[in-house]
């Protein structure tokens, strides 16, 4: 990569501050998918906190009839018994029969509240998973789509953090986070106002500490969604330094370096881990902040109900059924807290994934129009392969903040300058010229990669621009300089991007690319898996593959960026004699050090500083006596040496 690309590195993504609440209105279209499993599983929630509620009546009813009381839950202002008389049917003062039926109530009760429990669980959690599903495709979806320019700016652990973990906190907010909200939320509407009914009077004393409890989740709210998003970032930090190590390792193990990175990793991860003790030190100050407070709640409903109870003014059932209504309310008020976290967090990371989901291309159709119906089109398209640059002066993009939603902007001294240059159909042009001059960029805009200015890249004697991105990447078959290969199969790889990879035409594409003969030698020859990145193959096995992978589409215009830099020169030339049927029909450019390949080109140009300054065949070259003579010179000095 250029100078000028390295620095667009430099701009770390910073997107603007958002309110959490905001950064999870992102879900609503997700949720939106599932509404009518999201609106049973909270009707059945919706159920199961009524049958929860029927409860602490049950048992308030049979402590008042043990205790002979005439009427069950009584109070002095006679508002209870109205209402609950139709609750508590069968009703007899120390009676056997009502001890039977209101015990067997009891059990059935909870049975069904269990049934209910486990129903709005199995739909609430698998909707967070299908929605959890749904994301994940969302992001890889986007991630692909998106243009080198994007992976300049982000490093490759940070967005593998936000695909899994931050993605991880987002799913809590959908499953758990919901469910004990709604559940949360019926209960404590439901039990205050069955308590309401029971004693107005000792539900107001309960409803003292309800103003503390909310100003407690509001400040702890805010500083563990600050923490958390601290906390996220350091841990995308380490995780890219992690993934770089285990990429490098090779690189790390052969410099003795190990101990060096491990001192390096260090600093990162007692970062990570101090602002971790941060988040547990306010989250251990805010749970038994809330659990003070019930104590203080329970505390208060012994002292006034006791006294209540002791003036005649309710029925000890009642009292019961009240504090059996104040434990009902533990939980939501615990779950309180523990939800007001995973929302922060949740909210905190789902900011993070939407600097990805909302990010756009810079590279995309805006422009394009749908292909012409005429001629031939090899391979179904109408791409022909005329290539033209029309005065094309190229510097490579960054953007203003960094932010997903910047367009990009040139910045820094251009990479190509001033580059008029037409590549017929069909036939092949080689770019040489020293390390830095723009080789590797010309290539890359032909297949857009990077966006050329308007009007200055023309294909088939059309903007660029105005080819569907999916048409033009599938006429082009591209070798870049790093050649990369998946973690699968040497079939599987050289097949990659085609629908039918049968033996046959895999075997065809590798003896083009002269692979064959090691391919056989292989444990099981086509079936044999590479490992990650091919790291079980030698560099000149690597590039073949990717030849190999290039040739099989049968593409109308083959980049090869210096794609026969790890061969010998024997092996070179049994590929390029091999690549002359496949390259008759199809314009080439071919991107290499060596005058032995690209010897034949059709037409040859010679780049330095981003200019063109030398071009013609291979034998205009020599006569003309500049760079390209140089460095023939040199190469035959070179093979004598070896030869002697």
């Amino acid at each position: 990569m250029s100078t000028a690309a390295q620095t667009v590195a430099t701009k770390r993504p910073v997107p603007p501050r958002v309110s959490a609440w905001k950064n999870l209105l992102g879900l609503l279209p997700y949720i939106s998918r599932y509404k009518g499993r999201v609106t049973l599983g909270l009707l059945v929630l919706g159920a199961m906190g009524v049958v929860g509620n029927l409860l602490p009546l049950v048992i308030g009813t049979l402590i008042d009839s043990l205790s002979g009381r005439a009427a069950p839950l009584a109070s002095s202002s006679g508002i209870a018994r109205p209402m609950f008389s139709l609750l508590i049917p069968f009703y007899n003062p120390s009676s056997r029969q009502t001890l039977l039926v209101y015990c067997l109530a009891l059990v059935g009760i909870v049975a069904l509240k269990g049934v209910l429990s486990f129903s709005t669980r199995w739909i609430l959690i698998g909707v967070s998973r299908d929605i959890e599903y749904d994301l994940r495709n969302d992001l890889l979806a986007k991630l692909v789509q998106m243009e080198p320019e994007f992976y300049v700016r982000n490093r490759t652990g940070e967005l593998m953090s936000r695909c899994t973990n931050d993605l991880n906190a987002v799913r809590m907010v959908l499953g758990p986070g919901i469910m004990y909200s709604a559940t949360t939320l019926v209960t404590m509407v439901l039990a205050i106002a069955l308590m309401l009914k029971l004693s107005p009077i000792l539900t107001l004393w309960v409803l003292l500490p309800v103003p503390v409890v909310v100003v407690a989740v509001s400040h702890f709210g805010k500083v563990i969604h600050d923490l958390y998003e601290t906390i996220q970032a350091a841990l995308a930090s380490l995780s890219a330094r992690v993934q770089e190590n285990l990429t490098g390792v090779r690189v790390v193990r052969a410099y003795r370096q190990e101990e060096a990175e491990i001192r390096a990793f260090d600093a990162p991860n007692r970062e990570y881990v101090a602002r971790n003790i941060r988040l547990i030190r306010t989250w251990s100050m805010f749970m038994p902040s809330l659990t003070a407070l019930l104590g203080a709640t329970f505390l208060i409903v012994l002292w006034q109900g006791g006294r209540l109870v002791l003036l005649g003014r309710i029925s000890l059932g009642a009292l019961m059924a009240f504090y059996a209504y104040l434990s009902l309310l533990t939980w939501p008020m615990i779950a309180l807290g523990w939800v007001t976290n995973i929302f922060q967090r949740g909210a905190a990371s789902m900011g993070r994934l939407n600097y990805i989901l909302t990010a756009q291309p810079s590279i995309n159709d805006a422009g394009a129009r749908p292909a012409r119906t005429d001629g031939p089109k090899p391979n179904g398209t109408a791409i022909r392969g005329e290539i033209e640059f029309r005065g094309l002066t190229f510097a490579y993009p960054t953007t203003r903040n960094g932010n997903a939603k910047d367009r990009p902007e040139a910045a820094g001294a251009p990479v190509l300058r001033d580059i008029d240059l037409r590549v017929p159909a069909g036939s092949t042009l080689a770019i040489v010229g020293p390390t830095g001059s723009g080789k590797t960029t010309l290539a890359a805009l032909v297949a857009r990669l990077w966006e050329a200015p308007e009007g200055t890249l023309l294909l088939d004697g059309r903007s660029i621009r105005e080819w569907p991105l999916e048409q033009l990447r599938r006429a082009i078959g591209f070798v870049p300089q790093d050649t990369f290969l998946f973690s699968d199969t040497v079939k599987e790889n050289i097949a990659f991007g085609i629908d039918d990879g049968a033996s046959e035409s895999v075997g065809e594409a590798a003896q083009i690319a002269s692979l064959w003969s090691d391919i056989q030698s292989f444990p099981k020859q086509l079936e044999t898996v590479v490992g990650e990145r091919g790291i079980t193959l030698s560099g000149g096995q690597k590039q073949r593959t990717a030849l190999a992978r290039a040739v099989i589409r049968s593409p109308r215009i083959l980049i090869l960026d210096d794609a026969l830099s790890s061969v010998d020169t024997d092996t070179e030339e049994k590929i390029l004699r091999r690549l002359k049927d496949v390259m008759r029909a199809r314009t080439t450019i071919l991107i290499s050090h060596r005058c032995s390949t690209v010897r034949h080109a059709d037409q040859i140009v010679v780049l330095r500083e981003g200019r063109i300054v030398e071009r013609g065949t291979h034998d205009e070259l020599l006569q003309h006596g500049g760079y390209y003579y140089d460095l023939y010179q040199k190469q035959l000095l070179e093979e004598e040496l070896e030869r002697a």
